[in-house]
């Protein structure tokens, strides 16, 4: 797998798991939706520990600087 994941890109993803988090861990997102932030939460969590996004992938998108050529 080759990295397309950017830093801002991680960050952001990083911060919205936090925020998924404690919106289902507060009670204030509840059923089905609570669920699926917190599955995607993890996902996010996932995909930013290994700065590979499988979507990214499949569409060709990279978020990250092209790797250098070394002479």
């Amino acid at each position: 797998m080759k990295k397309n994941m950017g830093t801002t890109d991680k960050i952001i993803r990083i911060v919205l798991a936090i925020i998924f988090a404690i919106l289902y861990f507060t009670g204030i997102v509840s059923g089905t939706l609570a669920i699926i932030l917190l599955v995607l939460g993890i996902i996010f969590v996932i995909t930013s520990l290994i700065s590979f996004c499988p979507l990214y992938a499949i569409f060709g998108l990279r978020t990250c600087p092209p790797p250098k050529d070394e002479k």
